[in-house]
């Protein structure tokens, strides 16, 4: 039987929800605690984070105790938090135990020093020090996204000693497409994969059939440059190493997808001045500070644009026809200029763009411009020739749209380079530099060649 399309899925979440809804207007709790019974975890999450704070608390009280631990790591980072302050530190352990390494240390992470501390203490001793092992490193390293819930062989053992040393686990850690090869020293050598041990002779050895072609993962190795490492080799799993060469844990690929997202996301809501991890439905107080400190930025950006105009106030009382033709040089240049930039951060983000070629794509991103600066600011002196009846202010278009988007391209192209050498995000100010550039260039090549002309 064929899986249902993404559709019909989203259709019926959006079905369970006001399910959900009409039964907590009616009162009837455990109606709802039923339906909720019924859902998988990844549903749950995706209810709580489908609901406004004060019913996903409701809800969240509903939720088996039993299933809580497999709802929490679904769950985005804001409405995580929500729900982590309502909980004790009993509940917090109850809720984590079973849950990967890596799990655990994603939403301890989210605590408070002093809770983390609780919660740790109140473990049992294996699982405080696998959990340790991972908070050892950053979160956005490949030590703070493995998982150390890992099988490891020895070369020199017979395939039929390994698939028996494998009957006596009761299962095996999900997404296991390879088991790890070590020597005595427990450091990396090669993978086994499953394939091979099902298919080939018992009495073949490891070393005989491992495969050595994969390079293990550094732990301090940046998040996004493993998820580029999966998605360019299609792994499903790979070993993480310590600068010893000792094998720590793996990185599975549900792990990467979530990176994978979260970049996407960043990128997204960056563009905005939002955080990615900002909560759908938070409430007015969470959600309003957050977003007038963007505002406060544009609104700055925008004063500038407003005083290169006001230099020209003159020449623009004399002309009419400028105000009305001022807003495309700024909007052609904005627009030209933003297809570069996310050309740009989105080759940066994949990791294609360096010092060896930025110059080459600079030259196609010039190149591009000056075709379509000639095209569309002949085409823009024409309506304007037509619409003023004056050559002149055609002229003045003209040339200021020349002017416009190649200083769009050009800003495109090098803005997102210069704010990472300065260790600041292109995609959350990249948008701004860019508008502030377009606009203030469009203007003063406008407004400025009026003035020579008209005054």
């Amino acid at each position: 039987m064929s899986n249902p399309p993404p559709a019909d899925i989203q259709f019926r979440a959006q079905n369970q929800l006001s399910e959900l809804f009409a039964a907590l207007d009616s009162g009837t709790g455990r109606e709802v605690q039923r339906m909720l019974h019924t859902l998988s975890p990844q549903s749950i999450a995706q209810l709580l984070e489908s609901s406004p704070p004060r019913i996903r608390h409701i809800l969240w009280k509903l939720i088996d105790p039993e299933v809580e631990g497999e709802v929490l790591p679904e769950l985005s980072y804001e409405v995580k938090s929500q729900i982590l302050a309502t909980m004790d530190t009993e509940e917090m352990v109850a809720a984590m135990e079973g849950l990967d390494a890596d799990d655990v240390a994603d939403i301890l992470q989210q605590l408070p020093d002093r809770v983390m501390g609780e919660v740790l203490a109140a473990m049992t001793e294996a699982d405080r020090l696998r959990v340790e092992r991972v908070l050892a490193f950053d979160e956005e390293t490949a030590g703070g996204l493995m998982d150390t819930d890992t099988i490891s062989v020895r070369p020199n053992l017979t395939l039929d000693v390994v698939l028996r040393y494998l009957r006596r686990h009761e299962q095996l850690p999900p997404s296991t497409d390879n088991l790890f090869v070590v020597n005595r020293r427990d450091q990396y050598i090669g993978l086994l994969p499953l394939s091979r041990l099902l298919t080939t002779d018992p009495s073949v050895t490891v070393r005989e059939v491992m495969n050595t072609d994969v390079e293990p993962i550094p732990a301090d190795f940046p998040d996004t440059e493993v998820a580029r490492l999966f998605q360019k080799y299609d792994w499903i799993t790979a070993p993480v190493v310590d600068d010893n060469n000792r094998l720590l844990g793996r990185i599975t690929i549900d792990d990467v997808v979530d990176v994978i997202r979260e970049d996407a996301d960043h990128s997204l809501m960056s563009m905005a001045g939002l955080d990615e991890e900002e909560d759908t439905f938070a409430t007015v107080r969470r959600t309003a500070p957050r977003r007038a400190v963007w505002l406060g930025i544009n609104l700055l950006t925008a004063l500038l644009a407003s005083w290169v105009i006001n230099l020209f106030q003159g020449t623009i009382d004399k002309v009419v026809a400028l105000a009305v033709l001022m807003p495309i040089v700024a909007s052609m240049g904005g627009v030209a200029g933003s297809q570069t930039l996310t050309v740009v951060i989105r080759g940066m983000a994949l990791g294609q763009i360096g010092r060896s070629n930025l110059s080459w794509l600079l030259t196609r991103e010039l190149g591009s411009a000056v075709l379509n600066a000639l095209l569309w600011s002949l085409a823009m002196a024409v309506i304007a020739a037509l619409w003023f009846d004056d050559i002149t202010i055609a002229a003045i278009i003209l040339a200021a749209m020349v002017i416009n988007l190649i200083t769009a391209a050009i800003a495109g192209a090098i803005l997102p380079v210069a704010l990472r050498a300065i260790r600041i995000d292109p995609a959350l100010a990249g948008g701004v530099a860019l508008t502030t550039v377009t606009d203030v260039v469009g203007f003063m090549s406008f407004l400025g060649l009026a003035t020579l002309f008209y005054a």
